[in-house]
């Protein structure tokens, strides 16, 4: 039993480290779909708000920059 939950942590640290990767919501949402542990499915729907976060960040930033000119 502690074996399998260390492998399972081992697992979920990797796909961790593997969504860190990934810059599309679009590849995201397919590995969600994909995904059946509701650990993994919960660490994927984290990695797709942390990055509508940025997106939303990185278009905040562009339109002070545009009104600024």
């Amino acid at each position: 039993s502690r074996l399998l939950a260390a492998e399972q942590q081992a697992a979920l640290s990797a796909l961790s480290q593997q969504l860190e990767a990934i810059t599309s919501v679009e590849e995201l949402t397919k590995l969600l779909r994909a995904a059946g542990e509701y650990e993994e499915r919960k660490l994927i729907r984290a990695a797709i708000r942390k990055l509508r976060v940025e997106e939303i960040e990185a278009a905040t930033l562009a339109g002070n920059v545009q009104s600024s000119r």
